[in-house]
């Protein structure tokens, strides 16, 4: 049964406030616009960014219950991604006024950072007035983006690894009016497409993908150099020109497109990638390629710690610097050798779909070490246990890490005596209360340094509580576990109150690394979240943020744990409406995913039952109470009710 544990920090003398929890959880750096704190200590959203309105997340959550929908819950925000789409062309705008740039920005979305057919319809009904279009990396993208995209002028940017029947869709696709562009990533694809465009009597207009020498950071570093995996090196693209030349087709190469990955924290890995693609765009021009088009890729970033840093989980640039440095920079480029500027274009699908998804969970318990009180000291105990005391009673801020040390020492050699046989399991639990109360007092030292010891980092982690959450980090979160990406997770109510309680989360699967245990902070990471006190009789909500990027199509179904019941909310006048409910996965979906089929397993058990039956094993009430129960199970939802 897990218990009801609390493990306070150091008290402060002060009242707690909502600017307290506004610090700690650094909600107004990550935030901004969207996302803030109200009077009764809730999370609130305001959609429209700092246009006004907001919506209370916790009595949106608690309405939505009512509805009937299940936790956890993800929540998208319709006008969030109208936002971050109108956002992202203004400040191209801005820039162009700015530069006297003589030409345009034709964004896309890159369908791969989220293919759910709703989110992918909105950012085509959104992005209609600015000519935004889609980007596709396989043939599934491009179908999705064929039957959605609308938008006359707008581009539809094919890349990824191709085959002739990819080539060829693309091409026919421009008898509907759809202004595909074929990006070349592998050398093979060039014979392929003049082959497909001779076949087809359509002429198509193509692009190059450059494998830049400036290097990304973090994670995606390898997007770019001779490594990586897409892209043509300089004398793979100068083979792309002679190629399309000898085969009178060298006017359809009209576009230069690079990537230097998906999360670029600093602005000068974008600088340094512009001058090198600014030259190459302006030598493709010389080589008698008509261009007019250049595609930056993706990059730009997310600041999900709030920080506005360099640091791989922020960036040390707003939105408006990034339009400013790319238009100034391809100006400049094409301005010194004489030539028009192109259409520019950009693919920045995590800085437009991140912040309209919230996933909202509740807890369902804790464990970790009880506080307990230390029974006096006996005469007769045993020296390791008399060792103990005496190293608990003397901890104080001149010794603790010694004291500390000792305490290590004396639990181990209990460990060591245990196993042997000469310690009882009376006296082995002894040791090990004594040894966490040494632990508890000396972090309680330790939270009131500067610095902390390296030697004792880690024991604010081992003395957390652990918050068991309804979820799945593999289905919802999957990048935190894959490639330890950081999210803000906070809770969405109680923030007049102090988090006096250190936790680490847990998931529902059956797996160690079903847990979160890495969570911002300035610049930093640190190991523990401040958490409230649980109390069983009372939901208690987090909230992950941030994760509307490829975390809903990445997520697996580990343990079996499905989708997540999800809702579009779009705010109005005097609130919001539900604009579409698309219920989780029953277990009968994920049971099918893996090859059951739900009335064969429904005729094995009622054979069972007949069986039972049969021996007098089970009643006949019981028998039907657990058909009864079975088969709902199957209706149901795959996390906990």
């Amino acid at each position: 049964m897990l218990q009801e544990i609390q493990l306070p920090v150091v008290a402060d003398a002060k009242k707690w406030t909502i600017q307290d929890s506004e610090a700690l959880y650094r909600i107004n750096g990550w935030g901004e616009p969207y996302f803030s704190i109200n009077e009764a200590g809730h999370v609130t959203v305001s959609p429209k960014g700092d246009r006004g309105g907001c919506i209370d997340l916790f009595e949106l959550v608690n309405d939505l219950k009512q509805r009937g929908l299940r936790s956890p819950i993800l929540v998208r925000f319709s006008d969030i991604l109208a936002d971050r789409i109108e956002r992202l062309n203004s400040t191209f705008a801005k820039a162009i006024a700015r530069y006297n740039y003589n030409g345009v920005y034709r964004g896309v979305f890159p369908v791969k950072v989220n293919q759910q057919r709703q989110l992918v319809e909105e950012i085509a009904k959104y992005g209609k007035p600015f000519q935004f279009g889609l980007e596709a990396g396989s043939k599934p993208e491009l179908l999705i983006a064929l039957a959605t995209l609308r938008t006359p002028g707008s581009l539809l940017i094919c890349n990824g690894y191709k085959d002739a029947e990819y080539i060829e869709t693309a091409l026919l696709a421009r008898k509907l009016g759809q202004n595909t562009i074929i990006v070349i990533e592998q050398l093979e694809e060039v014979e392929m497409i003049i082959r497909a465009a001779t076949k087809l009597g359509i002429a198509p207009v193509v692009g190059v993908r450059a494998k830049l020498s400036a290097k990304g950071l973090g994670h995606w570093e390898d997007s770019t150099g001779d490594r990586a995996k897409f892209g043509l090196s300089m004398w793979e693209i100068l083979e792309t020109v002679e190629q399309l030349e000898s085969a009178n087709m060298l006017d359809s190469l009209k576009l230069l497109h690079f990537h230097i990955g998906s999360q670029i924290s600093n602005i000068s890995t974008i600088k340094d990638a512009l001058r090198e693609a600014g030259q190459i765009y302006v030598q493709l021009t010389t080589l008698g390629a008509p261009m007019g088009h250049l595609d930056v890729g993706g990059g730009l970033g997310v600041d999900y710690d709030g920080s506005k840093t360099n640091f791989y989980a922020s960036k040390n640039y707003s939105m408006q610097n990034y339009a400013y440095d790319i238009v100034a920079a391809i100006k400049d480029a094409c301005t010194e050798k004489g030539i028009p500027v192109p259409t520019l274009t950009s693919e920045s699908g995590r800085a437009i779909a991140s912040h309209q998804s919230v996933l909202i969970f509740d807890v369902v318990g804790i464990s970790g070490i009880p506080n307990q009180t230390i029974e006096p000291l006996q005469e007769d105990e045993h020296l390791i246990i008399r060792n103990l005391f005496e190293t608990l009673e003397n901890i104080n801020e001149n010794n603790y890490q010694e004291i500390y040390h000792d305490a290590v020492q004396f639990n181990q050699e209990a460990i060591s005596l245990f196993t042997f046989g000469y310690l009882t399991l009376r006296q082995r639990a002894r040791v090990e209360r004594l040894f966490w109360e040494c632990c508890d007092r000396i972090l309680k030292v330790t939270r009131k340094l500067n610095y902390v010891p390296d030697d004792l980092e880690d024991l604010e982690k081992a003395m957390a509580l652990t918050y068991y959450c309804n979820f799945s980090v593999f289905q919802s979160a999957p990048d935190s576990w894959a490639i330890d990406q950081l999210f803000p997770i906070m809770p969405i109510h109680r923030l007049n109150e102090e988090p006096n309680c250190r936790g680490t989360i847990a998931d529902l699967t059956c797996d160690s690394d079903g847990k979160i245990d890495r969570f911002i902070d300035l610049r930093d990471v640190k190991s523990t979240l401040e958490l409230h006190p649980f109390i069983a009789e009372e939901p208690y909500f987090l909230a992950l943020f941030l994760g509307g990027a490829y975390q809903e199509i990445l997520g697996d179904l580990h343990n079996l744990f499905g989708d997540t019941d999800a809702v579009h909310i779009h705010a109005t006048p005097t609130g919001y409406k539900v604009e579409h409910v698309i219920k989780g996965d029953s277990m009968t979906e994920v049971l099918a995913y893996v090859q059951y089929n739900r009335d064969s397993m429904l005729e094995n058990i009622r054979q069972e039952t007949e069986r039972a039956l049969q021996e007098k094993q089970i009643t006949l009430d019981e028998a039907r109470l657990f058909l009864q129960k079975y088969e709902h199970c199957l209706n149901g939802y795959t996390y906990l009710s």
